[in-house]
């Protein structure tokens, strides 16, 4: 089976790897991904493969966020998106959008939009397959 995936793997720089790891441990566990790979100061989120690394700039020098980025995770479902939010709140994150519909987005979007320990803006969203089969046979 050829994977449906254009993306290998994102890397997200962070300051304090420590309580970057447990945050992402946390918050991912919620739509079924871990970590799945590690090394000093790195560690690859996955369901089966190393998709999402988090962990301490190479170069020694700051992470630091860029405006226009975000980093946006599959839910499987309403609940897990809830899940996902709550569980980043918990954890130190700072919403920047309360899980819902954007219609702007089509309507079987549901997600929300956080900020995490760093600063960087992280998503969860869940598409209603049956909702989108049902816009398209029209």
């Amino acid at each position: 089976m050829e994977n449906p995936s254009i993306i290998s793997h994102v890397s997200l720089g962070t300051n304090d790897f420590a309580n970057s790891k447990a945050f992402y441990t946390a918050v991912l566990t919620t739509i079924g991904a871990g970590i799945v790979m590690e090394h000093e100061d790195a560690a690859a989120f996955g369901k089966k493969f190393p998709e999402f690394w988090v962990q301490s700039p190479f170069d020694g020098k700051p992470a630091a966020t860029a405006n226009g980025v975000h980093f946006g995770f599959w839910a499987n479902s309403k609940q897990e998106v809830h899940e996902f939010y709550d569980a980043a709140l918990k954890h130190g994150a700072t919403g920047e959008g309360e899980p819902g519909p954007r219609k702007e987005y089509g309507e079987p979007y549901y997600g929300c939009f956080l900020r995490d320990l760093d600063g960087h803006k992280i998503e969860a969203a869940f598409w209603d397959m049956e909702m989108d089969a049902g816009l398209n046979s029209e």
